[in-house]
């Protein structure tokens, strides 16, 4: 087997080979997909219990100084001046013309302000905002390297979690987050965040550190690793965007059922102008969610048609383990994006009837 020896690794990769992980390129990282228990176990212990997932591969740029505020106010959609110190926000980075550079989380702390975007996006990133950087009395630094990222996710988080902190968790309300000790490791962000659906916590620490928290949280066996395929099933099925997937550098947040993350009346940002004049002359698409009749895979790059015509390719789609149906996304004309509205999935040269169906499509987890 050929090794791309321009992949980065991240801190626990021999952990993950150790426990028999499949490790793929992702993001320009060699990235565990699955564990032996396989996909749909892993998917099922997020739901039911708790699970372990390493995604150290996303980005971390931290900004501090007087306008450090103002500067991720600008460079993003959503208000970051509405964050007390100790809330995050989810938002989106524009480029002029109103397209989505990425998407990202905004954690406001008393003296900076923490951007955490995707792995494959990192450099992307952090070139496009540096360009603003010199309007505002701030520093910009990119922390990718140094920064692990382990997130705890399930109905049974909490409580597991709670075991290894003396930070009182029940404190902690959805999108907030403090600084704390985890397993003998200090100045840990612990964060009620996460891509599931389920309650959870994302932990922010030393790279270094990594190992030691993941032996802790694993160690009692009530916790098992999850890969990047469950991760992508679970965030499926409550209609959460993949960027590269449902979003990337040809769509805008208004067209990706993204509008709720742009504050057009928080004042001037990246982008804003051109999403104002996208309102004004209309959508002429939009992402929605859709089921197919039979239990075909919908699978990425499926060809998609919304009353006969062509309408792009199938964004994300898998059969849903939790449902038991096939489950995916697209972009349709508008006329077609009301729940209900037929469309067709080209499946190995068959059309499949498919129906438009409101996200999420998973509507019981534990974060809803």
């Amino acid at each position: 087997m050929v090794v791309d020896t321009a992949l980065k690794r991240i801190p626990l990769h021999d952990v993950h080979v150790a426990l028999g992980a499949k490790i793929v390129p992702f993001a320009g990282f060699e990235m565990p997909v699955q564990y032996p228990t396989g996909i749909t176990a892993e998917h099922k212990a997020v739901r039911e219990k708790a699970g372990l997932f390493d995604v150290s591969h996303m980005g971390e740029f931290m900004v501090r100084g007087r306008q450090a505020v103002d500067f991720v106010n600008y460079v993003t959609t959503n208000d970051v001046t509405a964050l007390a110190p100790g809330q995050a926000q989810y938002s989106t980075i524009l480029r002029e013309d109103g397209t989505i550079v990425d998407d990202c989380l905004v954690y406001r702390a008393d003296d900076r302000v923490l951007m955490v975007v995707n792995g494959s996006n990192i450099d992307k990133d952090f070139a496009h905002i540096s360009q603003y950087i010199g309007g505002f009395d701030a520093m910009l630094e990119d922390l990718s390297d140094t920064i692990a990222l382990l997130a705890l996710q399930g109905p049974d988080a909490a409580r597991i979690l709670q075991q290894h902190t003396t930070t009182d968790l029940s404190k902690i309300k959805y999108y907030e987050f403090t600084t704390g000790t985890v397993a003998g490791v200090d100045k840990v962000y612990i964060s009620r965040t996460g891509y599931t659906g389920e309650d959870g916590f994302e932990l922010y620490l030393p790279a270094e550190q990594a190992r030691k928290i993941w032996i802790a949280l694993t160690a009692s066996g009530e916790v098992i690793p999850v890969g990047l395929g469950a991760r992508d099933s679970l965030r499926l099925e409550m209609g959460m965007a993949l960027y590269g997937n449902d979003l990337d550098d040809t769509t805008t947040p208004l067209e990706a059922s993204l509008g709720w993350l742009v504050k057009m009346k928080k004042g001037d940002f990246v982008g804003r102008d051109a999403l104002v004049r996208q309102k004004e002359r209309g959508l002429e698409r939009k992402l929605v969610g859709f089921t197919t009749e039979e239990r075909s895979f919908p699978r990425h790059g499926y060809p998609v048609f919304a009353n006969g015509k062509p309408s792009g390719e199938v964004r994300s789609g898998t059969l849903s383990p939790t449902l038991g149906i096939p489950i995916g996304t697209a972009y349709v004309p508008p006329e077609s994006a009301a729940e209900g509205s037929p469309l067709e999935i080209e499946i190995r040269g068959r059309r499949i009837p498919a129906t438009v169906q409101k996200m999420p499509f998973y509507k019981t987890g534990s974060r809803l």
